[in-house]
């Protein structure tokens, strides 16, 4: 095996293993009153609960976001100090996500079945999948510039899910799987899968975003 493997190569994987495993523990460390409301509880009954903690996980996710943009820093030291610098933003993010969220699906279950959902129902699903992927893109942009402006970093987020509609579909149903994995395979799922599919949803979203950041450097240059 020496013979067709580098040192430089073995160490590359072993690097990349052991930030996979310490984001996964940090995420999981960071969004724990969620994950465990959500492994251990009958989502039918505890669906309040879970709304109301989503948004407590959103600095974590941003964090895990600015840790897949700097590769070559401390997981630990980056994870941390891109919590501290995002938290109340990330927040905001997340109430905000998961009010309007709620609201919608809320409105779709009291349509469901009547005459005014077969109107309303459609536009209802469309304005939350738009909010969905909002929410992810605006992660990804404050990981990016934890400085700029909450309502731009939104409008923008908005703006570029809807241009680069088939990324924001992909990212979508990577998110999805995810859930569908942590339902199923709690351990496996937040132990193992969570940080490579949340980088691909992060790729897709910072490739996105490019122009919003191409835009904002031309403007301070």
């Amino acid at each position: 095996m020496h013979r067709w493997i580098s040192h430089d190569t073995l160490a590359t994987v072993m690097d990349g293993a052991y930030r996979i495993l310490v984001t996964n523990f940090l995420l999981v460390l960071g969004t724990a009153p969620f994950t465990a409301a959500l492994v251990l509880t009958d989502l039918r009954r505890s669906w309040p609960v879970l709304i109301v903690l989503a948004p407590l996980s959103f600095p974590a996710l941003t964090a895990v976001c600015t840790v897949f943009a700097e590769r070559h820093d401390g997981v630990l030291r980056t994870f941390a100090r891109a919590w501290r610098a995002t938290a109340w933003k990330a927040l905001g993010v997340g109430a905000a996500s998961t009010a309007l969220l709620t609201v919608l699906v809320v409105d779709v279950r009291a349509l469901f079945g009547s005459t005014a959902g077969a109107v309303a129902i459609p536009v209802l699903a469309v304005a939350a999948v738009l909010v969905a992927a909002t929410g992810v893109h605006a992660v990804v942009a404050l990981a990016q510039a934890p400085e700029a402006r909450l309502r731009d970093l939104v409008l923008w987020s908005a703006y570029l899910a809807v241009r680069r509609w088939y990324l924001t579909a992909a990212s979508l149903v990577v998110l999805g799987l995810l859930a569908a994995f942590v339902l199923a395979r709690p351990a496996l799922g937040l132990g193992l899968v969570a940080a490579p599919l949340l980088y691909a949803v992060w790729a897709n979203c910072r490739h996105s975003l490019r122009p919003a950041f191409v835009r904002a450097e031309l403007a301070t240059a």
